[in-house]
């Protein structure tokens, strides 16, 4: 996860440094030098292992009375499931596993930067939520572009841009590549910008007051943390429906 935006401090002799809160590695890669925020690099595999492993015990002795977990589970996929399905009637089923996975991915993500990773203090600085880092977003928002692009190109073909050869429709198909690029922009800002403003605004506090001050926002931020998961999924829903759903 590169980071090209942010100053990077000196480096010391084992390639390590800090700049903004962010734990720097910086490698040389094919002959290029590439700095790594290895903080949301280590919470972004943790939340991905966390994943795996919680839905392998979930779903690995289905009964018909289900454990709590596999209650969680259900609820959830069943909520996204009648989501794509209004969406999406005729595809619903095809895009669910991506829109399922992401919700899953981005809020186990958004809240790794919460406790109990706040409490665990590093030498290099403290664990930061994955989304935290505009790299991340970027990526996550990058793949959805090419996912709805690719599926809108497969099922309508030329007609997914230019949907009649005229005027209007050329002045139409440009406004829509606009929306091409602003769409996966809005989506990465949006929620890197949510979880980095909480977390700056958590340290804030923590440093006036280490005691009861900050456990009020700490609350709301798993709040906020639950809600950005669910715009970012929902948006791509909405996307991805307008990309692949014949007009009428």
């Amino acid at each position: 996860m590169a980071d090209s935006v942010k100053t990077v401090s000196p480096v010391s002799k084992r390639g390590c440094s800090m700049s903004e809160g962010h734990w720097i590695v910086n490698k040389v890669i094919a002959g290029h030098s590439m700095a790594f925020n290895m903080d949301t690099l280590i919470t972004m595999w943790a939340a991905m292992i966390f994943l795996l492993v919680v839905s392998f015990i979930a779903t690995r002795k289905l009964t018909i009375f289900p454990t709590k977990l596999q209650i969680v589970f259900e609820n959830i996929l069943g909520y996204f499931s009648d989501l794509v399905t209004g969406m999406m009637p005729k595809e619903g089923k095809k895009h669910f596993p991506l829109i399922a996975s992401l919700f899953l991915f981005i809020i186990t993500a958004n809240l790794m930067g919460q406790l109990p990773f706040k409490m665990i203090q590093l030498k290099h600085g403290e664990l930061a939520s994955p989304t935290n880092d505009i790299n991340l977003t970027a990526g996550l928002a990058i793949i959805v572009l090419i996912y709805y692009v690719t599926a809108g190109l497969i099922k309508k073909k030329g007609k997914f841009l230019l949907h009649e050869f005229s005027f209007v429709g050329i002045i139409s198909m440009l406004v829509e590549i606009l929306e091409l690029f602003t769409r996966p922009l809005t989506l990465a800002l949006r929620l890197f910008g949510n979880i980095l403003a909480g977390e700056i605004l958590i340290t804030a506090l923590l440093g006036l007051c280490a005691w009861g001050l900050p456990l009020p926002i700490m609350f709301f931020e798993i709040l906020v943390a639950c809600v950005q998961a669910l715009v970012f999924t929902m948006l791509t829903t909405v996307y991805i429906a307008t990309a692949v759903n014949d007009e009428h």
